[in-house]
């Protein structure tokens, strides 16, 4: 019920069935109060809001047309499914968006099995998924089925959309495709394919053409479908001329639209048409991102990915503290500003990496690829080879996609290049997908790079001057987190405050004599808060800043093996391969004691598993790398190893 007592259709409608009887005008009043659940609950929760916005009416008409879970729809990215968990059963858990134990952001085949049929939050996967089942449907002869793919014009861009493309009109498998257009991925789209596809939006024209030419030669008596013949081989020189290329087609599918993406009842009616038809199909749809709230139509960028805000007036409820990125994007200012060699690089996030005014102040230095990260890995390889000092920017997950390219491309190669790792460690809300926890693992095993990892503000700059001097392959990891407050060190004694950034040198910032941290970047001012713990039952940790991940500080790991029976190495990233698992490794092999095999280690990392989303304060004090948890895990450590 609507707050003034009357039913609203949204109260009728909870499973896609549901909405299979419904008028156009009904489908249409849905659409307004799903757009309006979505708005208040994203202003709560925070959330992906413009994008979901913008594909209301085509989820509904989705919906309406097939029958899930026997159909299949996968979203790409999985950003945009909010109508479609709210039709999927999760209406009256919507609330719960991207809370703790709440429903995920993105589609989730462990929260609803039937309609999320891939856990999904990267770009540009779906249409391989959905070409392997169509495969696998045929194989196996299963029961005939529709699978739909909702793709951005963005994720289209990406190497993976044009690989699965590209076999999948080869293979001509049953299978539809909708393009959905709106201009936007998060920033501007990139690139060649984005103007394209808008060349394709003023020329309807030919898909009007083509229909009318073929409708009218299969009347003409004897000789109609040999004219029709006839007229395919002009085909070409007509799709040249009213739409120039028309690579779908020529890549396999048969193109349809553009088609307009508010209108339902349209939508509803070209899908019922072109589901019937046995071959690889795109609709191309064209939608408006932010579509129905109008700081979100405005400011689409800014709404992206909004945190809480104040619906009236899209104020955003903002820290009030600065926080990592904010730091990178003003240092990345001052340093192109002393050095002409300095260019940026993003893959579709000059915003979300902090790179907005950097794009604007030395636009002709600045780069984006558009979402591909492999290509983006490759063009800095080049500007380097130029004799440029790229620095790349690109959240941690998304690093992942350009792993052979970071091997290949620049660290065999020498090249001095920086990649700044936004989004490291674990990442507030948007659960496995997003989580920046295997960087450290990833780049650990890579020869000639250097992986750095900042505790603060200083540090931060610090290594991103060093990273400029540096002339060979590194990266600096650091998380989607406030800086910390001065006052949660207040009133203890810091040792080396202002040590400058050494190859492969840490800092001791705390003596101690009972056992020693290593604690990597984000990690460090939790260990000084536990190393203050610990004091009230007279342990005394040494606490070191280890500052770099690859390469360690063989000389005081060296030193502090002779001299502890304890060591513990504290880090946001996974156990498996990570900073903890390099300490081991070092020590066990440089190390050597002669009454014993050397100090015994703990490592405190994270576990061996995708995490759930929700809070990054809560999921860090839930495997226990918080102050409080440390401290239990050290205390227990040492009574095991040190006071037994």
């Amino acid at each position: 019920m609507s707050e003034h007592g009357i039913e609203r259709i949204l109260d009728r409608v909870n499973m896609p069935q549901d909405l299979k009887g419904l008028s156009a005008d009904e489908l249409r009043q849905l659409a307004i109060e799903i757009r309006q659940l979505i708005i208040d609950t994203v202003s709560k929760t925070g959330g992906h809001l413009a994008s979901n916005l913008g594909t209301v009416e085509l989820t509904i008409a989705l919906h309406y047309c097939l029958n899930m879970p026997r159909d299949i729809i996968l979203w790409d990215v999985g950003h945009q499914s909010y109508t479609h968990k709210i039709l999927t059963g999760r209406k009256n858990r919507f609330h719960t968006l991207r809370q703790e134990e709440g429903i995920s952001g993105f589609p989730d085949a462990a929260e609803s099995p039937d309609f999320d049929f891939f856990t999904v939050g990267h770009s540009s996967t779906t249409i391989s998924w959905a070409l392997g089942l169509a495969c696998a449907r045929d194989i196996s002869k299963q029961e005939p089925n529709k699978i739909a793919v909702v793709i951005g014009d963005a994720s289209l861009a990406n190497g993976m959309a044009f690989e699965a493309l590209n076999h999948a009109g080869h293979l001509q498998k049953k299978l539809v495709i909708i393009l959905n257009d709106n201009e936007l991925s998060i920033s501007p789209s990139i690139g060649g394919l984005s103007k394209y596809l808008n060349r394709i939006a003023t020329s309807p024209i030919y898909n009007r053409i083509r229909r009318d030419v073929e409708k009218l030669l299969k009347y003409v008596p004897w000789f109609g479908f040999r004219a029709l013949r006839a007229a395919k081989k002009l085909e070409r020189a007509l799709k040249n001329i009213l739409v120039p290329g028309m690579f779908f087609e020529e890549l396999g599918f048969r193109y349809f639209g553009p088609v307009n993406g508010d209108d339902i009842p349209t939508i509803i009616d070209i899908l019922n048409r072109v589901t019937t038809l046995e071959e690889p199909v795109i609709i191309h749809l064209l939608t408006k991102k932010g579509k129905g709230y109008e700081h979100a139509e405005k400011f689409p960028s800014k709404f992206h990915s909004a945190g809480k805000f104040q619906v009236a007036s899209g104020t955003m409820n903002c820290a009030a503290t600065q926080n990592f990125t904010e730091v990178f994007g003003k240092k990345m200012l001052e340093l192109a500003q002393k050095d002409e060699r300095i260019v940026a690089i993003t893959a579709a996030m000059p915003t979300g990496t902090g790179l907005e005014e950097f794009s604007q102040k030395f636009n002709k230095r600045f780069f984006d690829a558009g979402i591909a990260e492999e290509h983006a890995i490759g063009f800095a390889a080049g500007l380097s080879r130029g004799g440029l000092i790229p620095v790349v920017a690109i959240y941690s997950t998304f690093l992942q996609r350009g792993f052979d390219q970071i091997i290949h491309d620049v660290c065999l190669q020498k090249l001095h290049i920086i990649f700044a790792l936004d989004r490291a460690g674990v990442v507030s809300d948007d659960g496995p997908t997003h989580n920046g926890v295997f960087d450290i693992s990833y780049l650990r095993l890579i020869p000639n790079i250097t992986v750095m990892a900042p505790a603060d503000k200083d540090e931060l700059e610090k290594m991103l001057e060093f990273a400029v001097s540096l002339r060979r392959p590194c990266a600096v990891r650091y998380p989607k987190d406030c800086i910390p407050a001065p006052e949660v060190l207040a009133g203890m004694e810091i040792m080396n405050r202002d040590a400058p950034i050494t190859l492969g040198k840490s800092r001791v910032l705390r003596s101690g004599k009972d056992a020693v941290i290593f604690a990597l970047g984000s990690m460090v001012y939790p260990a000084l808060q536990a190393a203050r713990i610990l004091l009230k039952d007279d342990i005394y940790m040494e606490v070191i800043d280890a500052r770099f991940a690859k390469p360690l500080d063989a000389e005081l790991l060296k030193e502090k093996a002779r001299h502890f029976k304890a060591i513990v190495t504290i880090e946001d990233g996974v156990a498996s391969g990570g900073f903890g698992s390099g300490i081991c490794e070092f020590i066990q092999n440089h190390c050597p004691r002669e009454d014993t095999a050397g100090p015994m280690i703990k490592n405190l990392a994270l576990p061996d598993k995708f995490l759930s989303h929700g809070k990054r304060d809560s999921i860090l004090t839930r495997y226990g790398l918080d102050a409080a948890g440390i401290a239990d895990s050290i205390k227990s450590f040492l009574s095991e190893v040190v006071y037994k």
